[in-house]
């Protein structure tokens, strides 16, 4: 039997089927009279199964037609008697391949060093950004915030000096969601608010609030379906907001003109 003290890195193996098949016994034997310790696996295994239903999709996308021509057989190779001239004119075209890269590596270097918010405010959608936060701190028993509730006052004076602006959680209790707390997240060019709601089920919400738009002004509200995750998100001013849940699409944009009506006088 082996009696090695069961650690986080246990259960997380435990849930990702990579333990030896005596040590899968042992953790499962453990976790049937430690009920906090299979709380938490039973989050693991949803968080883990959230992002399966995120990003799986991903995998069906089609190439971007640019890429097609990568995947054609290879064209034949050269006669024999042109590898003689080649041979002869090779250091000069190692050269030559050398100057390439390096002026393409400075050149993307400088392009990074001088252009960041440019480069990486592209890659991440608003909705994508919110699912994926939710998804991952959504399913936590033991720390879904890193402020909660109770000391609301301080979550929004923090989040507030963190993002340059004053920020705040929506009130939803007449809709039947209460305030668990809020954490601070990065976002493409810098830092952004959630803040996590649940309902009498323990269904979980989540608020997204971003100040990076510098250009956008479409206030419309919109839908995207991220996996198992739905969100509803719309811009103002400098404001970006996305509320994330999985909720019908209907139960979602109610709880979303909620939270548009206590922000829109900003």
């Amino acid at each position: 039997m082996n009696d090695t003290p069961i650690t986080d890195a246990d259960l997380h193996a435990y849930v990702d089927g990579e333990l030896p098949v005596d040590r899968q016994a042992q953790v499962a034997d453990w976790l049937s009279t430690q009920p906090t310790a299979a709380a938490r696996v039973l989050a693991y295994r949803a968080q883990k199964q959230a992002l399966r239903d995120l990003f799986d999709p991903v995998l069906d996308e089609p190439w971007p037609p640019s890429w097609h021509r990568y995947a054609a057989s290879p064209p034949p190779l050269a006669p024999l008697s042109q590898w003689s001239r080649w041979r002869h004119s090779w250091p000069a075209l190692a050269a030559g391949c050398l100057l390439t890269l390096a002026g393409g590596s400075a050149g993307w270097l400088a392009h990074a060093r001088f252009h960041p918010a440019t480069v990486i405010a592209q890659t991440v959608p608003l909705p994508r950004q919110a699912a994926v936060a939710h998804a991952v701190f959504s399913p936590d028993i033991k720390r879904p915030v890193e402020i909660s509730a109770e000391h609301e006052e301080q979550l929004v004076t923090w989040l507030s000096k963190r993002l340059g602006t004053a920020v705040r959680p929506a009130k939803l209790g007449q809709l039947g969601y209460e305030l668990i707390g809020g954490r601070l997240l990065p976002g493409n060019s810098g830092p952004v608010a959630q803040f996590m709601y649940h309902d009498a089920s323990g269904q979980r919400l989540t608020l997204y609030v971003s100040t990076e738009n510098v250009a956008n002004r479409e206030t419309a509200f919109r839908f995207e379906a991220q996996g198992s995750v739905n969100v509803f998100y719309w811009i103002d001013g400098k404001f970006g907001y996305a509320l994330s849940a999985s909720v019908g699409k209907d139960e979602l944009a109610r709880l979303a003109s909620a939270v548009h009506e206590q922000f829109d006088s900003r």
